[in-house]
């Protein structure tokens, strides 16, 4: 079936393994749809779709504007991932591979890079597996290091230096990834706040990084020249907006505009937002390179690094067309797409 511009939209059910699980894929305009597999206990299966849609058109976005021959595609699959034996992970790479191509997965929240493996048992269109298996392993420092990138961008553009040392930056989410960021910015110099819901979480990076520690409803709101949301999506809304004190909001969150209409109340309060699906595309670019052939860990490196420069573009084009970095960033990938 299709759905909302979406190319394909599968539904695999497995009763014999407990496998629940969806598959969008938005568009193949640009080469096959690439992103990761979810592993969430949603409550129903409409959330679980609703979610795979906007995950998989933002990965549309992401690959495009990130300047990678790819499509956008999503998995997710509903239940808990602790209780996910070999059965359903068989299961689950069967259903990948009725796409024949079309759709290439990759972990994401929930999932791993063994569980990954264990897929490639069963369909060759994984990405992100061990290094163990010649592939980039687990794609979270990666993603981190673009995250710094896109700061490094978006300090250039506030304070005409890309130094972050002695900046206020306060990170909501201290978890694979923002645990990540955390010690890539301890060693810029930067002033760490974090908040993370699991209190330990928060605690352990603060050891390892000097950072204070707050509550994870208070962070957002912290005064500080960078917010940095890590965790859930949709924490920009017309309720948190307003109560925010910091100049720029840069982070490796999926979807934080609650509503497209947030990027303009940003703007309108001289806060500078960098398009989330720019910020976070360091884990897919690292993954592509396997894609090549061999994974080539400078060859990544040095692309993920390249987000600093594509955030400088938007920028630019931001000013000079008088729009919205976010507006800027979805003409770059629509431009790619149209083309």
């Amino acid at each position: 079936m299709t759905a909302g511009g979406h190319e394909v939209v599968l539904h695999g059910h497995d009763a014999a393994s407990g496998l629940e699980a969806i598959i969008a894929v938005h568009s193949t305009k640009l080469g096959p749809s690439l992103g990761g597999t979810r592993f969430f206990p949603y409550p129903d299966e409409v959330t679980a779709l609703t979610d795979a849609l906007r995950l998989s058109e933002g990965m549309t976005l992401k690959a495009a504007a990130a300047g990678l021959d790819l499509g956008g595609g999503k998995a997710v699959i509903i239940g808990d991932p602790s209780l996910a034996g070999p059965e359903l992970w068989a299961a689950y790479g069967r259903l990948v591979d009725r796409l024949g191509g079309s759709y290439i997965t990759a972990e994401d929240v929930g999932t791993s890079v063994e569980n990954m493996a264990e897929v490639h048992r069963h369909t060759q269109w994984v990405c992100g597996l061990p290094t163990s298996e010649g592939g980039s392993g687990d794609p979270s420092p990666m993603t981190a290091r673009g995250v710094r990138a896109a700061m490094t961008a978006s300090a250039e553009h506030l304070w005409g230096t890309s130094d972050l040392a002695g900046r206020v930056i306060a990170i909501q989410g201290v978890g694979k990834v923002g645990g990540a960021l955390a010690r890539l910015l301890a060693d810029d110099g930067a002033k760490l706040v974090v908040a993370d819901a699991r209190r330990k979480a928060a605690e352990s990076v603060a050891t390892d990084t000097g950072a204070t520690v707050v509550a994870p409803d208070e962070v957002l709101f912290i005064e500080a020249d960078i917010v940095a949301p890590c965790a859930l999506g949709a924490v920009l809304s017309d309720e948190t907006v307003p109560r925010l004190r910091c100049q720029a909001v840069v982070g490796s969150a999926n979807n934080q505009l609650a509503h497209e209409a947030e990027a303009e109340a940003l703007a309108a309060r001289d806060i500078l937002y960098a398009p989330d699906f720019l910020v976070n595309a360091g884990g897919i670019v690292n993954i592509t390179t396997e894609l090549d052939g061999a994974y080539d860990p400078v060859e990544a490196t040095r692309r993920v690094d390249g987000i600093h420069d594509t955030m400088v573009s938007v920028l630019a084009r931001a000013d000079r067309d008088g729009i919205t970095p976010e507006a800027a960033a979805i003409a770059l990938a629509r431009s790619r797409l149209d083309a």
